[in-house]
């Protein structure tokens, strides 16, 4: 379900195909480490490198009796290579070949979640010095808060995403290890010289204690790390889709021609994208618990991890992909109400500015406890249509002490301008 809506590069890593192509460049690697080692002849090397071919049909039909996929690989490419098959995944156990090609898969995926981030870093970035005075309401519990711009907001977001980023890259690290130490790890047929010089090959190092596989820790960062970024996404889509409902209207999805929001009213344009992000968002949570089930495997190894890997790492990889290209493709549409947020801004009847009166009045010597009960009570019995500035020059208490010009200077908003440029460029630098 989730391919019909991916990208194919991303799908293509995960298939099936490139998986054994995967194990086969580990198992041409080590035959070729082993022959310059003296291990194995040098005409076996050569013979494995020139013929070692896989059909996935093949393999497909040899796992119907062996009922085991590597055996069934290496069976496979054994036969075409002829003779010297034999010396084809010589020394090695299955998870030798399975952990290693791993590991190349993952190096192949992050690649292009990379891409897709530099996209959605592009496309932030393009909103984010548009809308860097554009001033909006900030709002906490979801009521008015404090003046704000949408720049300011945004870049929030391009803060976490590269935050992300660093622990991708760090989770990404993790798993360029290659694993070539036999059934229990203890290099029992084959020296740890072999392991170092094939990582070296495949720009992948050694594992520094493995058991018959990779210690699976590693495998749960990298899934925590993904889903930490579907998480961050999840905020980002949660905040947009606030601020399209039609009682605050301060942006709007692209909306394509012969687009239509319902099937019953014509007049829906609902924010999609931003909705099916936060659903994406919750799947990727629900990988996190599954790989960090799979730390605990017993003794040196059971398979009760293989077949949850094989769905949450594909998945995981091709969905968190998909909804940060969707992301990236949804800001850089996105249509911005400018209007709209001083609109906003001005229903709240200047009450956002009630914490800069409420300073002001300090500085002009009231106490903070006494100068907080007058501006509250002001703001809690204000009626439709009035103005916070205007009941306060109206107030026999606050008009002694606050004038028209200290009101139109604070009333103004420049004060809460004045160091989103310094915040932003921390962020874009």
């Amino acid at each position: 379900m989730i391919e019909r809506y991916s990208r194919p590069e991303m799908v293509a890593i995960w298939a099936m195909e490139n998986r054994f192509a995967k194990m086969l460049e580990v198992e041409v690697a080590v035959a070729e480490v082993q022959a310059e080692l003296g291990l194995i002849p040098k005409a076996a090397a050569k013979a494995i490198k020139e013929k070692a071919r896989f059909s996935t049909q093949q393999i497909a039909e040899i796992e119907k009796t062996s009922r085991h996929d590597t055996i069934a690989f290496v069976t496979n490419v054994a036969e075409n290579v002829g003779e010297m098959g034999r010396y084809v995944h010589f020394g090695m156990t299955s998870s030798d070949v399975l952990d290693s090609g791993f590991s190349l898969q993952v190096r192949e995926a992050w690649a292009v979640l990379s891409a897709s981030l530099d996209f959605l870093n592009r496309s932030l970035r393009s909103q984010i010095e548009k809308h860097a005075e554009t001033l909006c309401a900030g709002r906490t519990h979801g009521m008015f808060a404090e003046p704000t711009t949408f720049g300011l907001k945004l870049a929030g977001f391009l803060a976490e995403l590269e935050r992300n980023r660093r622990r991708l890259e760090r989770a990404v690290d993790q798993m360029k290890v290659v694993k070539l130490s036999g059934a229990v790890g203890t290099y029992a047929n084959q020296p740890p010289e072999v392991e170092l010089k094939v990582g070296k090959r495949l720009r992948l190092v050694p594992e520094v204690v493995a058991t018959q596989v990779v210690p699976r820790d590693r495998h749960a960062e990298m899934i925590c790390a993904l889903t930490l970024l579907g998480t961050g996404l999840e905020r980002l889509a949660v905040e947009l889709r606030h601020l399209q409902r039609n009682e605050v209207s301060e942006v709007t999805e692209g909306f394509a021609k012969g687009q239509k929001g319902s099937s019953a009213m014509p007049h829906k344009k609902n924010p999609i994208s931003a909705e099916m992000i936060t659903g994406a968002s919750r799947l990727l949570r629900g990988y996190a618990v599954a790989a960090l089930e799979d730390v605990a495997l017993w003794h040196e190894r059971d398979i009760s991890h293989s077949s949850v890997e094989r769905v949450i790492f594909p998945d995981a990889f091709i969905l968190a992909d998909y909804v940060v290209h969707r992301m990236a493709v949804l800001v850089q549409g996105l249509d911005v109400h400018k209007k709209r947020m001083l609109e906003n801004i001005q229903s709240s009847q200047g009450q956002l500015f009630s914490s800069q009166v409420l300073l002001a009045l300090v500085e002009k010597g009231l106490d903070r406890d006494e100068a907080y009960r007058h501006v509250q009570r002001l703001c809690h019995a204000m009626g439709r249509g009035e103005q916070l500035e205007e009941k306060l020059l109206a107030d026999p208490q606050t008009s002694q002490l606050l004038k028209s010009k200290d009101l139109q200077k604070i009333f103004s908003g420049e004060r809460n301008r004045r160091n989103i440029d310094t915040i932003i460029k921390r962020v874009l630098t």
